[in-house]
C-alpha cells in the first residue's frame, strides 16, 4: 500500500520526468542556429559552424561538436556569409506499409524538369549550378540512362558502389542520381581543399588515383575530361560577367561629335556672297 506522501512524492517525480523529456524533445526538435559560408577566390563557398584563425590558415569547423574541420588559407577567404539555404528534408519512407497508406502512395511522382532537379542540388551542397551542368554534359551527354563499359550509370555516371554509399537506390532515376553526384562532388572539394582540377580528377579516376600521384594521374581519358570540363565552366564564367559588363554600362545620349551627318543638299550649299 502506497502511503500519501509516498503517492505525492511519486506523482511529482513522474511530473518532473515528464517535464525533462518535454524539453528534452524540443531542444532536440530546435532546428540548429544558422551556419556560414565562407566564400573563396575561386567562387566555391564552405559551409561551417565557427572559425578558428591559426597563424595564416583559417580553421572551419564543418560539425558543431568540431569532429570535422578543413583548414584553408586565409588569403583565398574573400568573405563570409550566413547559411541561407534550408535544410535538405529527409527522405520520404519507402517501407512497404508506409507505401500501402494512402491510395496514391503506389503513383510514381511527376518528374521534375532536368534544370529545376540540377538548381535543386546545386543549392542543397553549395555548388554553382553551371559546374555540375558540365559535368553532367562530359560525363553523360545528358542521357538519363546512360551506362559506360564499366558500369557507371546515369546522368552523373555513379558506380553502383558509390551510388549505395550515397544512398542512391537508383541510378536512372534523375533527381536521385544528381543528388548523390553533386553530394559526391561535394566531398571531393572538402577533401582537395577546394581544388577542382584534383576534385573532378578524383571524380573520373577515383580519390585513390589522384593520392597515388599526387594531383591529376597520367591517364588521357582523365586529363582531358578535366580539361573539358573546366574550359566549358571557365568559358560560361566568362560570357556571364561580360553580359553582366554590359548591362551595367548606362546608355548615354549621343554626344555632338556622334551626331549623324548633315544632308548633302547642306553640306554642299553654295556659300553666300561677301
Amino acid at each position: 500500500m502506497i502511503r500519501p506522501r509516498s503517492l505525492a512524492t511519486a506523482r511529482a517525480a513522474a511530473k518532473a520526468g515528464a517535464l525533462f523529456c518535454a524539453v528534452a524533445v524540443v531542444l532536440l526538435a530546435r532546428p540548429a542556429a544558422a551556419a556560414d559560408l565562407a566564400i573563396l577566390r575561386n567562387g566555391f563557398s564552405i559551409r561551417h559552424e565557427h572559425r578558428l584563425a591559426i597563424g595564416t590558415m583559417t580553421r572551419l569547423y564543418l560539425t558543431a561538436d568540431d569532429s570535422s574541420f578543413t583548414d584553408v588559407p586565409t588569403a583565398e577567404i574573400t568573405s563570409y556569409e550566413k547559411d541561407l539555404t534550408p535544410p535538405t528534408p529527409p527522405n520520404p519512407p519507402t517501407s512497404a506499409s508506409a507505401s500501402s497508406a494512402s491510395p496514391k502512395a503506389g503513383r510514381a511522382k511527376p518528374a521534375l524538369p532536368l534544370n529545376q532537379v540540377v538548381d535543386s542540388a546545386s543549392a542543397a551542397y553549395h555548388l554553382d549550378p553551371d559546374l555540375v551542368n558540365s559535368v553532367i554534359r562530359a560525363e553523360s551527354g545528358f542521357k538519363t540512362r546512360a551506362v559506360s563499359p564499366k558500369g557507371a550509370r546515369g546522368l552523373m555516371q555513379l558506380m553502383p558502389g558509390t551510388a549505395s554509399q550515397l544512398g542512391v537506390n537508383d541510378a536512372f532515376d534523375p533527381q536521385a542520381n544528381v543528388t548523390g553526384g553533386s553530394k559526391y562532388l561535394r566531398e571531393l572539394l572538402e577533401r582537395y581543399n577546394f581544388d577542382l582540377v584534383k576534385a573532378l580528377a578524383a571524380y573520373n579516376a577515383g580519390p585513390q588515383r589522384v593520392e597515388q600521384y599526387q594531383g591529376v594521374p597520367p591517364f588521357r581519358e582523365t586529363r582531358a575530361y578535366v580539361a573539358r570540363i573546366v574550359h566549358e565552366y571557365n568559358a560560361k564564367k566568362i560570357a556571364q560577367e561580360r553580359e553582366a559588363k554590359q548591362k551595367q554600362v548606362p546608355t548615354k545620349a549621343p554626344s555632338r561629335t556622334h551626331r549623324a551627318p548633315k544632308p548633302a543638299a547642306i553640306a554642299t550649299a553654295t556659300p553666300s556672297p561677301r
